[in-house]
């Protein structure tokens, strides 16, 4: 009872840390920062007070893990004058088509029990920076051209920025900045005999018309592969033996949202409604014995760990990591 007191005297004692005055000066910084502008008192007021919840319960989460009761902290970023509902309506994008039936067959041995205690392929020279999508729900492009990209530097020793333009633009089966998939993506490459380079067909983060040209096309795939769902040891043996990965993820939650260091852990991460790709380019274990994925993100080096967010594996598939996890096939 008193342990609980405390903790709850604490808690209220950070809050009120942030008063008026101090939230008006960080406000102020804040819109400096990230280049803010609004139109109209109306529109900053609304803007305003979406901030200030966000930055409470930012402070809140990171007193309860100054005492123990998080394994990661939380940070104010860019996307801090909006909602988690409207976060996943502008920056996510992942949709599963209808009539999709994963293929599980693996061209792996995905009952292998030893593997490395760690990889991580941004060490590797098989990860381009972190980039930003924007409000194009595109998410699944960029997941795509990561992984893409961490198959041409595989094979070729070359890493290169694909297009995830071209992929918007061009893959009809998918819905461009509505919305998309990974393997229809990986797919439409295999078809299409290529994809270009980020250099000749740049990214500009809306629908425009297919303007793929032969000239430009810096990678191929002959197809995919799927990882078994919800099977974290086959991703992990998939990670370790192949390179950086499509993965989806649940993104609504506002602790994902505003994540900033440690090892992210929500219980109410749903891991059947999965709106976001993102891209597994590693894992490890940490001086604790805690594991986790490395997982790039497209929102920005702003967001995260300039970034990244470490996510824990091995934890009852968090957030669905493993539910819809593919590469191709270079």
């Amino acid at each position: 009872m008193f342990s609980c007191l405390c903790v709850l005297l604490l808690a209220t004692s950070a809050l009120g840390h942030l008063d008026e005055a101090t939230l008006d000066a960080q406000w102020e910084q804040w819109k400096i920062t990230y280049k803010k502008e609004y139109n109209g008192l109306d529109e900053q007021g609304i803007r305003r007070a979406i901030w200030e919840k966000n930055m409470r319960m930012i402070e809140a989460h990171n007193q309860e893990a100054a005492l123990g009761m998080h394994t990661y902290e939380l940070g104010m970023n860019h996307l801090g004058d909006m909602t988690s509902e409207e976060v996943s309506e502008k920056m996510t994008g992942l949709l599963v088509p209808e009539n999709h039936e994963r293929s599980f067959t693996m061209a792996l041995d995905d009952k292998v029990s030893k593997i490395p205690k760690s990889v991580d392929y941004r060490k590797k020279g098989m990860v381009t920076p972190v980039r930003d999508q924007g409000s194009c729900g595109s998410c699944w492009a960029f997941s795509s051209a990561g992984a893409l990209e961490g198959q041409l530097a595989k094979k070729t020793g070359q890493l290169r920025y694909l297009s995830p333009q071209n992929l918007v633009d061009c893959v009809k089966e998918n819905d461009g900045c509505g919305g998309g998939y990974m393997t229809t993506a990986f797919e439409y490459v295999n078809k299409n005999g290529g994809i270009d380079s980020e250099e000749s067909y740049p990214y500009v983060g809306q629908d425009q018309p297919c303007r793929y040209n032969s000239t430009g096309m810096a990678a191929q795939c002959k197809g995919y592969k799927e990882v078994p769902v919800g099977d974290e040891h086959a991703l992990a043996v998939t990670l370790y033996k192949v390179g950086p990965v499509s993965v989806g993820i649940d993104a609504m939650q506002s602790t994902f949202q505003f994540y900033q260091r440690g090892i992210y852990y929500d219980p109410n991460c749903n891991k059947e409604d999965i709106n976001h790709a993102v891209l597994a380019v590693g894992y490890g274990v940490n001086t604790k014995g805690k594991k986790y994925w490395i997982v790039k993100n497209s929102w920005s080096e702003n967001w995260g760990n300039k970034g990244y967010i470490l996510m824990a594996r091995n934890r009852g598939n968090l957030c669905g990591i493993a539910n819809l996890a593919s590469y191709p096939i270079m």
